[in-house]
């Protein structure tokens, strides 16, 4: 079998996923991890990436290549998405990520890739395990600076797609900055979600969309709260759904809560538990805008994501 890797690389996280795949195309999950490392720290205020902000993303990385190295690795693919498209010495990131991934394969480098690209990957991944009827879909995948919405379905796949500025992180450290934010904050919040989202009503064909599916970080803690899990277990938030008006009791409620008592939760990881109550801003607002828009009146919880599209990529490169 052969051993792929995918790295993801965004404003607040970094992770891997190392596949076997076997010569029929059929694939097997070998290890996913994931780290927050905040890469994007501060990039809005700057335009640059911090020296900190970069060690640390050095130190997974080494790390991660260490374990694709042990593991047997021959190809690997890394995406950097928000926050080094924004910044001005990305040069200095983009060298890093050659130096350490040649060590798996010579030559390789992490991608910049555009929104419309990430989005699509994460079509890709986020829809490979659904219902296939269910469709046409409409997947969210909310990050750290920005959130993609893609809207197609299983038998033609992407129709259309955009990348929207707006992200857990870039919304705590633009405007809800308060601990918890002040009820001043959020609606600025708000009005500033909601504008991003005018652009996803224009853009995309909203209208044909019978399921939404959400996935990254802020979606899949939310499902980890609503089943009132006592440990983050993926098994059991893939596939998991989340009726809008019982998830607005906890979004809510994450929104007023300040990030300590939000720690204190087993399943909010700690690099996590700062930025989701923005997060939390951003997803009820989605809901809003689908309940309007979609036929839709809950989100599929999707743990496959970008990572599980990179590695379908590179399994079938035609």
């Amino acid at each position: 079998m052969t051993r792929l890797a995918a790295v993801d690389c965004g404003t607040n996280s970094i992770r891997l996923l190392i596949a076997a795949v076997d010569p029929r195309g059929r694939v097997r999950d070998v290890h996913r991890e994931m780290r927050i490392v905040r890469l994007g720290e501060g990039v809005d205020a700057t335009g640059k990436l911090g020296e900190e902000a970069l060690a640390r993303t050095r130190d997974a990385l080494e790390d991660y290549v260490a374990l694709m190295v042990s593991e047997g690795v021959e190809k690997v693919r890394m995406v950097a998405t928000s926050a080094t498209r924004d910044a001005a010495n990305r040069a200095e990131f983009f060298a890093m990520t050659s130096e350490l991934l040649g060590k798996v394969q010579p030559g390789v480098s992490a991608e910049a890739i555009t929104g419309e690209e990430e989005a699509a990957l994460s079509f890709a991944g986020a829809i490979a395990d659904l219902d296939q009827h269910a469709g046409p879909f409409c997947v969210v995948d909310l990050g750290g600076g920005s959130t993609e919405f893609v809207v197609g379905d299983a038998e033609h796949g992407v129709k259309s797609a955009i990348s929207t500025q707006m992200g857990c992180v870039r919304l705590t450290e633009r405007i809800m900055r308060a601990d918890p934010a002040t009820a001043t904050e959020v609606e600025i919040a708000r009005d500033y979600v909601r504008g991003q989202l005018s652009n996803v009503i224009a853009a995309l064909p909203m209208g044909e969309v019978r399921t939404v599916v959400g996935c990254a970080g802020t979606f899949t803690t939310l499902s980890a709260l609503a089943q009132g899990l006592e440990a983050y277990d993926a098994a059991s938030i893939h596939g998991s759904e989340l009726n809008f008006s019982a998830l607005r009791l906890i979004t809510s409620a994450l929104i007023e809560e300040p990030a300590s008592g939000r720690a204190a939760n087993p399943v909010i990881h700690p690099g996590r538990a700062d930025v989701i109550g923005s997060g939390s801003v951003i997803v009820e607002e989605i809901m809003d805008m689908a309940e309007q828009y979609t036929h839709a009146h809950s989100f599929v919880v999707s743990e496959k994501d970008i990572l599980d599209g990179m590695i379908a990529g590179m399994s079938n490169p035609a």
